[in-house]
């Protein structure tokens, strides 16, 4: 799945909630949900070594939760954990290795007013920590190592009622994650993954 098939709905989604009467959640509410999503990097991360290598990072999906307290009908903290994704790493072009990663990710969100569909947009923090690296090809026997990133995150989405207090939810985010990287100890350089995180997820409130 890209993210432009999620472009048509939200759209149409995002539409049909400038009709639609009041927003469902409360002060004091909490959703939680339970989803799958792709982390798709950005194609062509970065240079390495002085300009020798090209390093290129693969996608992965896996599933995810969030949860998120509502300080209003409006205002909600929501907060993203999900399973280690683990993704490819090609060097000019030639499978080089793997890593796993963990995407913790922390944001404020809008959600505007709606009954049956309510689009909302975030703005967070997001921490990535990477670990797990394996390597082959052109970088076996070598020690790899990618620092943890800190970066903005951007959210937006939507959801559709689908029962009593149960929502269908389709959304995407970019993350600023950039980890410099290094060889036997030495700097090679910085990786700019930057990814597209989309999916969907079912979602609940109490």
């Amino acid at each position: 799945m890209h993210l432009s098939k999620l472009i048509a709905p939200l759209a149409c989604a995002c539409a049909l909630a400038l009709t639609a009467p009041a927003q469902a959640q409360e002060a004091g509410d909490w959703t939680f949900s339970v989803g799958a999503h792709t982390v798709a990097p950005k194609s062509g991360n970065g240079r390495l070594a002085g300009g020798a290598l090209a390093a290129d990072v693969g996608n992965d999906w896996r599933p995810t939760v969030t949860a998120e307290y509502f300080f209003s009908p409006n205002w909600g903290l929501e907060v993203l954990a999900a399973l280690p994704f683990e993704h490819d790493i090609r060097v000019n072009g030639v499978g080089a290795g793997s890593t796993k990663h963990l995407p913790p990710t922390v944001s404020l969100q809008y959600h505007f007013q709606g009954e049956r569909v309510t689009p909302f947009l975030g703005l967070g923090v997001n921490y990535t920590a990477f670990f797990d690296e394996q390597v082959r090809g052109p970088l076996a026997g070598a020690d790899l190592e990618l620092d943890a990133s800190w970066g903005l995150a951007a959210h937006g989405g939507v959801d559709i009622a689908v029962g009593d207090h149960k929502w269908l939810r389709l959304d995407a985010r970019w993350i600023d994650i950039d980890t410099d990287v290094s060889v036997n100890g030495a700097d090679v350089g910085t990786v700019q993954i930057d990814p597209w995180v989309y999916g969907a997820a079912f979602v609940w409130s109490f």
